[in-house]
């Protein structure tokens, strides 16, 4: 059950929100870092399933990331980004013990807004689908 599909490492991205929810994992691509964990129960709801609004945390914490690599790639300065908008369709349910990724697949980067668009697997089976919207922050000028 604590197996690890190739390609993922440790997510070395902490947060004091996400702190509770580790072990959470990473696998980086030139063009999105998906993010990954098995399902415990820190993660579910009282039924027993991931929570909604940790998917919807994850799903953002991937799509900001993917936009993030994106915008290193095209070498476009940002100070930061600022999520505006978000939205997820639950598709299905996910259960203890399953592997949950979250990869994003879709990317679109503006001057001043960026778009992201993700999927969540459970074990390889679409169970949500979030989309958001990203505002760029301007770089802190060195003192």
């Amino acid at each position: 059950m604590d197996d690890i599909p190739e390609g993922f490492g440790p997510h070395t991205r902490k947060s004091p929100l996400t702190d509770p929810w580790e072990p959470l994992h990473a696998k980086p691509a030139p063009d999105r870092l998906v993010l990954a964990t098995r399902v415990r129960e820190v993660h579910c709801n009282s039924r027993g399933m991931p929570h909604g609004g940790f998917l919807a945390a994850l799903a953002d914490n991937a799509m900001g990331l993917s936009v993030g690599v994106n915008l290193t790639a095209a070498r476009q300065q940002a100070g930061g980004l600022v999520t505006v908008s978000l939205t997820l369709d639950y598709l299905g349910a996910a259960k203890l013990g399953q592997w949950l990724e979250f990869d994003t697949d879709f990317v679109k980067l503006g001057r001043s807004i960026c778009f992201a668009e993700a999927t969540v697997r459970a074990d390889g089976v679409a169970v949500a689908r979030a989309r958001a919207t990203f505002k760029l922050t301007e770089a802190k000028a060195a003192a």
